[in-house]
């Protein structure tokens, strides 16, 4: 039987703003689970950009209100722990939840579709709208806690959750086949990285975008090829040579992307981190039949999906660097540098190993 202490450690974000708001405390009340709930103590979590997006109120369409500055466009109600990449153990489980679950090792879904019991008309990104995993202990409805059978350390798992199941969803949204080229904006990061390899995972041929530092790592992730963040892919690729773009970065060239689309092409994005204000000659999408697809709430298998490669082994995980959770600002500065291939992780606890 596992002891649960009453007060916990963990990281609050206290409001919108800089790395001032990052609080690290050791008294936070050890919440308890619901009637479908688990408790789960983390054993590491990773660092993704919704953490500093929503720190810094980047959601935000509105000048000087930070009311829709959520994942979700709701208010976030502070103080609230952050975390969406989560790898840990159940402890502790509600009282409608089979006991057989205890001791599971789980990853967290982080898209949250039901919570406090309820079915959420707009689902929730775990650690925006509700807590997360920057703190020893967290809950979570019973259905978000996949149990995974890994012979991955809790570091390595966490390295998952967020960046893969967002790649697969892209993945799946834009139909991507054994039979299409497609091409990775933002190839370095964790969603990019992980897209690369769930694409290959389907037998497509892959281009990835990326610095001159990080070529040789795009391709030991299985790229096909490589071009630079300096390139004009209409000069490198030409038009009309690319099935389906998948793209976390929009940016000044973002309609040199739908240029490189065939006709009848696909493009999906989730994330803007060159910049979400793009131009788009709305042309270029009506003549040449083009779909594009935003893509933000998980599809219903994507999670499942995501287990089962993680438990067969068809894709791996990429750790960039270790910090323990007192260390979340100097985490969070190296994540913001953008030299990393892969995942920055938090250790949160130590490993609990269970026979």
């Amino acid at each position: 039987m596992i002891e649960i202490p009453k007060k916990m450690r963990g990281v609050y974000l206290n409001g919108h703003g800089s790395f001032d708001m990052l609080e690290l405390r050791d008294d936070i009340p050890v919440p308890s689970p619901g009637p479908n709930e688990v408790l789960i103590k983390v054993g590491a979590a990773a660092v993704n950009n919704t953490d500093i997006n929503t720190r810094k109120a980047w959601y935000s369409k509105s000048d000087g209100d930070s009311n829709d500055a959520s994942w979700s466009g709701t208010p976030i109600m502070f103080p609230r722990i952050q975390g969406a990449d989560v790898c840990g153990r159940v402890v502790a489980v509600g009282k409608l939840v089979n006991n057989n679950r205890l001791n599971e090792r789980v990853l967290v879904e982080p898209c949250i579709r039901v919570a406090q019991g309820t079915v959420l008309e707009q689902p929730w990104y775990f650690g925006s709208e509700c807590d997360g995993g920057f703190a020893e202990y967290t809950v979570v409805d019973s259905r978000h806690a996949y149990s995974i059978k890994s012979k991955l350390s809790d570091i390595e798992l966490s390295s998952f959750p967020c960046s893969y199941s967002t790649a697969e969803n892209l993945l799946i949204r834009s139909h991507v086949t054994d039979n299409d080229t497609v091409l990775v904006t933002g190839a370095s990061g964790g969603v990019g990285s992980a897209a690369i390899q769930l694409a290959k995972a389907r037998g497509a041929k892959v281009i990835g975008i990326t610095s001159p530092l990080k070529s040789d790592n795009v391709l030991n992730l299985g790229a096909d090829s490589v071009l630079m963040r300096s390139d004009s892919v209409v000069k490198k690729l030409g038009e009309n040579s690319i099935d389906v773009v998948i793209d976390l970065v929009g940016g000044k060239q973002w309609s040199d992307l739908l240029d490189v689309l065939k006709p009848f092409g696909r493009y999906a994005v989730a994330g803007a981190i060159g910049d979400p204000h793009v131009k788009l000659d709305i042309r270029t999408l009506y003549l040449k039949d083009l779909s594009l697809f935003g893509c933000t709430v998980l599809d219903g298998s994507v999670f499942s999906n995501l287990v089962k490669h993680i438990e067969n082994g068809s894709i791996s995980p990429l750790v960039a660097a270790v910090h323990p959770l007192e260390d979340i600002v100097k985490a969070q500065q190296a994540f913001l540098e953008k030299k990393h291939t892969g995942k920055i992780i938090l250790k949160v606890n130590k490993e609990i190993k269970i026979e």
